[in-house]
Formats: structure tokens, C-alpha cells, sequence
């Protein structure tokens, strides 16, 4: 499948030598990092945290019913330092769809009673918190699978239901270009490696006590040979949720499944009970 870049708006003063204006162009923004929750440090070099620095949205990567993925390009002016963003923004709970929330959400509390029943009764009020706690959620997740070294975007900041990440795929002079999801790859890529990247990523979950929770080809992407899984709202303590060892099973599954169909000889059963284990082990 053919992937269609993100051509930057041509703009002379993209890299200017000239003083930075009082004001960004029109359709931009000044850098939202201040006042936002941070990733991990020590940070990759391509982070950039100049408060002067400007942000561009190039498009919509990816839209869900939970939320829509952007293309963010953040320069600083009168430089030549610029990186792509992925921004995941959380919609309303005017335009959101909670259909998922209630199986996953198990085993997570919050503080205050008075939020755990408006969220459990579905008003305005408790939408909103669930909005929130899925950002949070998610945000949370990265950073601490960063830090355990396993193949995540980075996670750059959190800005209350905005979050940006690193951006999965290559940026060249015809554009940005994401990468590939794992059900989209060619035929001729080395599906054994995916396949022993997808189970080291599995096992090293489920030894933490967690499981992804909705894995699938349709959220694992595949930039220079190396798996990179995302979408990670819903992580799920194995043990703490009553629903746990079904949720592994069926990432487990979905997964095999997808390698099977690919020719790999796979065995979901036993990949299963090797990573139920190690979940157990945790309790």
C-alpha cells in the first residue's frame, strides 16, 4: 500500500535567519510545552523544548472513535532544528465513543467517590474525567514503557486531552511519511523477526503484569525492520483486572493469527501459557 506524505505549507520563513516575530503565521502555534507534563529524560536529542519554538499541524494521520492522530511539525525560526510530532488528540464527550470503556477500566479507581459514579452513570461531568483519564492513561503507560526500554514512541509531552509523541517514519524532502502498520507490510519482509520482536514485547509485558489489551496488526508498525506498537489508552493489569488473562489471550490470538495467515507456524496456545505465567508470577 502506498503511503502518501505530509508536505509541509511552503513558507519562506520556515528557516530564517530573521528574529522570531511577536506572533506565529496564521494556522500555527507557539510551542505548547510549557505547562505541559513532560516525557522521561534523558530525552532524545530530536526533542525540542525552546519555548519560542513554533508548531505546525500538517494533517490527520489516523482517525478513531476515541481519538484522531495529526502530524505536528515544531520548529525553532532562524534555525534549521525542526522535528515531526504525532499529536493524539482525545475528542469530547460530545464526539467520543465510550463503548470500550467499562471492561478495561476495571481494577482503575479514582480518589474522589463522587467522580467513580459519574463516570460509572455516563454524565457530562464523568465523560469528561474519562477523556482525561484515557490521556492520562495512555501517556502514563508510554513513559513508563520507554523507560523499560520496550518499542514504543517516545512520549514528548501531555497536554490535557492533547498528547504528542514521537513520530513513527521518515521525514525527507518530498515529505513526511508514516510508517507502514504491520497488516499493510510487503511479503517480502522478514515475518520471523516480527514475529520474535512481537513476542519479546508480549513476554516483557505480561513479566510487569500487563497486556496491551486491544493488540493487532492494525496497531503495530513496522519502521526499518523494527516493530513499534501503539495505542496504548487501554493497558491492562492482568491480575488487577478481572478480565485480564482475556485480554492477553486475545491479543495473543489476534496476533498469532495474523502470522499464521502470513505462512509463519506459530502456536498461540502455548505463547499464551508462557505469557499467563509470567503474569501470574506477579501477583
Amino acid at each position: 500500500m502506498a503511503h502518501q506524505p505530509f508536505h509541509l505549507p511552503e513558507r519562506q520563513a520556515l528557516f530564517s535567519t530573521d528574529t522570531c516575530p511577536d506572533s506565529p503565521p496564521e494556522g500555527e502555534r507557539w510551542s505548547t510545552w510549557d505547562g505541559a507534563t513532560h516525557g522521561p529524560v534523558p530525552r532524545p536529542d530530536w526533542v525540542i523544548t525552546d519555548l519560542g519554538a513554533v508548531e505546525a499541524d500538517l494533517g490527520i494521520l489516523k482517525s478513531g472513535k476515541e481519538a484522531d492522530v495529526h502530524v505536528v511539525r515544531r520548529w525553532v525560526p532562524g534555525t534549521t532544528r525542526s522535528s515531526l510530532l504525532a499529536a493524539k488528540r482525545y475528542r469530547s464527550s460530545e464526539h467520543r465513543m465510550f463503548h470500550r470503556d467499562a471492561g478495561y477500566l476495571e481494577g482503575r479507581r479514582v480518589r474522589r467517590s463522587r467522580e467513580m459514579r459519574a463516570m460509572a452513570r455516563r454524565t457530562d461531568f464523568g465523560k469528561e474525567l474519562l477523556t482525561g483519564q484515557w490521556a492520562h492513561a495512555e501517556f502514563s503507560a508510554l513513559v513508563e514503557l520507554w523507560e523499560r526500554g520496550l518499542p514504543v514512541p517516545y512520549p514528548v509531552q501531555l497536554d490535557e486531552a492533547e498528547m504528542l509523541m514521537e513520530f513513527i517514519g521518515t521525514d525527507g524532502p518530498d515529505g513526511a511519511i508514516a510508517a507502514p502498520r504491520l497488516h499493510q507490510v510487503r511479503t517480502d519482509v522478514d515475518l520471523q523477526s516480527l514475529f520474535d520482536q512481537f513476542r519479546d514485547l508480549l513476554l516483557d509485558l505480561a513479566e510487569a503484569g500487563w497486556t496491551h489489551g486491544d493488540l493487532s496488526p492494525y496497531n503495530a508498525l513496522v519502521h526499518e525492520d523494527r516493530l513499534v506498537v501503539i495505542d496504548w489508552p487501554q493497558i491492562v493489569d492482568v491480575i488487577g483486572n478481572p478480565q485480564g488473562f482475556g485480554f492477553l489471550e486475545r491479543d495473543v490470538r489476534t496476533m498469532c493469527d495474523w502470522f499464521s495467515r502470513k505462512g509463519l507456524a506459530v502456536d498461540a496456545h502455548e505463547l499464551f501459557g508462557e505469557a499467563a505465567a509470567l503474569a501470574a508470577a506477579t501477583a
